[in-house]
């Protein structure tokens, strides 16, 4: 990652995006591209209007940010770049210039990032039943965004929850979880199922508070509340006393390393898979489909990890979906903002779950999984959707 702190934003976007060669190899991989055949819905097209912004070339027009903030924030470009560009730390820096879009939805975001407010509103919501009767009281964009929200409820889950096994002793060092805000929330049962694979390896594990990382914030170009957060991401590592921080969240990989440079700070799947010998599963004959969210293939790069783990699990038939540019589209406030062209990405995804005729669907995103949930249910479709590391708590037996 470049870091110039005290260089002006706009030098830092011209650097940035002098590296890009305009070969085009981002353009087959890039989801946006692919939906609007658009150059400038691509990474190159984006790298263009970045660089004609930062030497004031162009004027900060609608026109010009709609692309920028059509970005998924995917990073298949970046990982296939033969030049090497830091895509990522550019969008960042061209969002930061730019500010948050005016019809960010913040009041939603704002709810989302508190989880005690967070969790008293959902259950509200289904008390009320408010997806039948809110977005009628309200109008245009915001009527989308909190349709959209609603219909992320999370459901049910058919499956049993995890049992408690009993624990190997600690000799693997300590490492601590980030249980994040939505995530804290919609997928506390996944947590619980982190802490109980990564005790079973042989590890201690301890837990900071719940809050936001800041990743909403800082990929939305609202960078002093960004930056807020990574304070407060800070403070709350200072006293952890760990050997490494992690996640299970991978949207929020990229924020917390960012605010903790020199700690390593990882999802859980590579722990587990160098400890295999120390994990057994019980069986389970069943068709499963396996989401990979676009930043664990990208940022953590933990997906062939996690699917060695999935394998242990007998008689698993394990399907995994097709390499990028399969993006679902929730990508953070992606889904709120832009429901309908979340929509239209997610559609790809549905049709390929679809074929695949599965039983469950996993994702380790929280946003992708219920976006998926969504268009599952719109479709009448039945197969379930959990987190993976619930999936392998549930299989975890006794050695």
């Amino acid at each position: 990652m470049i870091n110039m702190p005290l260089e002006k934003p706009q030098h830092r976007i011209a650097v940035l995006a002098d590296q890009c060669v305009q070969c085009g190899l981002c353009l087959p991989v890039c989801p946006t591209y692919g939906l609007d055949g658009n150059e400038a819905e691509s990474p190159r097209g984006r790298i263009a209007l970045a660089a004609a912004l930062a030497r004031g070339q162009v004027s900060a027009s609608p026109s010009l940010r709609e692309p920028i903030d059509h970005c998924l924030g995917c990073l298949n470009c970046q990982r296939i770049c033969p030049a090497g560009v830091q895509y990522e730390e550019l969008l960042i820096e061209t969002r930061g210039l730019l500010g948050p879009a005016p019809d960010r939805p913040g009041l939603l975001l704002g709810v989302v990032k508190r989880p005690t407010l967070n969790r008293w509103l959902q259950r509200l919501a289904r008390w009320t039943g408010a997806m039948r009767w809110v977005p009628a009281v309200l109008a245009g964009k915001t009527a989308s965004s909190w349709r959209a929200a609603l219909s992320l409820l999370p459901r049910p889950s058919k499956l049993s929850p995890a049992t408690p096994v009993s624990q190997r002793a600690p000799d693997l060092g300590m490492v601590t979880l980030f249980p994040g805000c939505a995530a804290s929330v919609q997928d506390a049962e996944a947590e619980h199922a982190a802490e109980l694979l990564l005790r079973a390896a042989g590890y201690r594990v301890t837990r900071l508070p719940a809050f936001c990382c800041g990743a909403l914030d800082l990929h939305d170009g609202a960078v002093a509340d960004a930056d807020r957060a990574a304070e407060q991401v800070r403070r709350a590592w200072s006293g952890a006393q760990a050997d490494r921080l992690i996640t299970i969240t991978p949207g929020c990989l990229s924020t917390l390393r960012r605010a903790l440079p020199g700690v390593r700070v990882d999802d859980p799947y590579a722990l587990l898979a160098e400890h295999l010998d120390r994990l057994a599963f019980r069986s389970l004959p069943l068709r499963v489909v396996l989401h990979v969210p676009c930043t664990q293939a990208n940022v953590a790069r933990s997906d062939e990890a996690l699917v060695r783990l999935l394998k242990r699990i007998p008689n698993l038939e394990l399907k995994r979906l097709s390499a990028p540019p399969y993006c679902c589209g929730a990508a953070g406030s992606h889904v709120l903002q832009f429901p309908d062209r979340a929509d239209r990405l997610r559609d790809d995804v549905l049709a390929h779950i679809t074929r695949l005729d599965a039983q469950l669907v996993l994702s380790s995103n929280i946003g992708c999984r219920l976006h998926l949930a969504a268009g599952l249910a719109e479709h009448a479709s039945t197969p379930p959707t959990l987190h993976p590391l619930t999936l392998l708590a549930q299989q975890l037996d006794i050695r």
